[in-house]
């Protein structure tokens, strides 16, 4: 048996990685949570030392090693001051200190608390790593963030999941982690809000006007052009929130390309007299505000973070909250998902042949599931679901129950057993 003085600096290192491998994963999963909305913030967010927040040599390491940009621990003076700063340190302390306590409390990373080699291991676990963005152009010119997970063998079943306009894709973590062990996976970001940092397009790289088209038609082509890039002739495309609408236009302008479609707590525009909740007509107006006028749209900013302030959940805050970085990015944002809100989609409705799955929930307060309702019987023979519980964010936090959903309609449809 060796002693202590006999191990080698790998054998230290290695027992170091593993004692602090369930701290490290949590930790890097919260700095890649928060990643996007570092990238897109003005300047880093300042928090308060101590509190239940790691250490600031450890979160130094951690965003280092990750190449993410920094945050301020313990220095006031580093943080932001414009619009909404307090609110977004509040929400990056709040994802932070959901890692929990690090495994020696007090410690320093020089001292151990956490190694290079255990963020290493948790990153390479990360979906948000193993499903790497590349970067293509549309027909249009435009640029496009394209993630990818999953096998790429001609057995795996291909998904395109469109999720909510504006969100990093990375707030549809559970379905890319939860679909890739079958199905290879392909994910779009929301053109002109996306794009890799410190290239043009980085979200603060965008001027107006828009490099290409803004309306609902070119945003559902987008998962067609992913699509292109991929090399399949077609695929399942699965719908989240505004998403469906964009998964609902694919399917009734490619009707050879969207093999099968599934709409889970759709935001659908319906006419006048269609069913919307509180949120879904004051969101459609506040962005229609500061699209019409956007010398007011940093009040409107300001006002929708303040609303927002304490009520959107700590663990998806930092990705539901990226819009919102700054003023800029919330105009784009209004102009991108207000087109997607605002078109009535009742002339594609019979357009669309592909069979189709509708999930909703009558928890659902943010997308009304009256709205879901009308779709399905609109829908030639559209299987429904209407879940006994579960709110909105929910289809986004995920559960067994959603996955194993979606594998057995996806099977049915297949022929491969459930």
């Amino acid at each position: 048996m060796s002693s202590p003085a006999a191990e080698g600096p790998g054998t230290a290192d290695h027992r170091a990685a593993a004692r602090t491998a369930p701290y490290a994963a949590r930790l890097v999963e919260a700095v890649l949570d928060l990643a996007p909305l570092l990238h897109a913030l003005p300047a880093p967010p300042s928090l308060p030392a101590g509190d239940g927040l790691p250490d600031a040599a450890v979160l130094e390491r951690v965003t280092r090693r990750l190449g993410v940009p920094p945050i301020a621990v313990g220095d006031p003076a580093a943080g932001g001051r414009g619009p909404g700063a307090e609110i977004f340190a509040q929400v990056a302390a709040a994802r932070l200190k959901r890692a929990g306590p690090p495994p020696e409390p007090g410690a320093t990373a020089a001292e151990g608390a956490l190694t290079d080699g255990a963020v290493d291991a948790a990153a390479a676990r990360d979906i948000g790593r193993a499903a790497p963005p590349r970067t293509v152009k549309a027909p249009d010119g435009t640029p496009l963030r394209i993630h990818t997970a999953g096998p790429d063998t001609p057995g795996a079943p291909p998904v395109v999941l469109a999720s909510a306009p504006g969100m990093p894709a990375r707030l549809a973590a559970f379905w890319l982690r939860g679909l890739a062990a079958r199905h290879r996976v392909l994910t779009v970001e929301t053109r002109g809000l996306f794009g890799d940092p410190g290239d043009p397009g980085d979200p603060g790289g965008f001027t107006e006007p828009f490099p290409g088209h803004t309306g609902l038609d070119a945003q559902a082509d987008d998962l067609i052009t992913a699509m292109d890039e991929a090399g399949l002739a077609d695929a399942h495309v699965m719908g989240l929130c505004g998403g469906a609408a964009l998964a609902l236009a694919a399917a009734a302008r490619h009707p050879r390309r969207v093999s099968s479609l599934s709409l889970w707590h759709g935001d659908f525009e319906l006419g006048p007299d269609g069913p919307k909740t509180d949120h879904q007509r004051n969101l459609q107006a506040l962005m229609g505000m500061a699209r019409a006028d956007p010398a007011s749209a940093g009040l409107i900013h300001q006002g929708l973070l303040n609303a927002m302030r304490g009520s959107v959940p700590a663990d998806i805050a930092p990705l539901a909250l990226y819009p919102y970085a700054d003023t800029g990015l919330f105009v784009r944002y209004s102009v991108l998902n207000g087109a997607v809100m605002d078109t009535d989609l009742r002339p594609l409705l019979p357009r669309v042949t592909a069979p189709a799955l509708v999930v909703t929930s009558g928890d659902d307060t943010t997308a009304h599931p009256g709205g879901s309702a009308e779709v399905a019987r609109a829908l030639r023979g559209a299987t429904t679901w209407t879940r006994p519980h579960g709110d909105h964010i929910s289809v986004f936090r995920g559960a067994p129950e959603l996955l194993e959903r979606a594998e057995a309609f996806l099977s049915g449809l297949s022929g491969l057993a459930p």
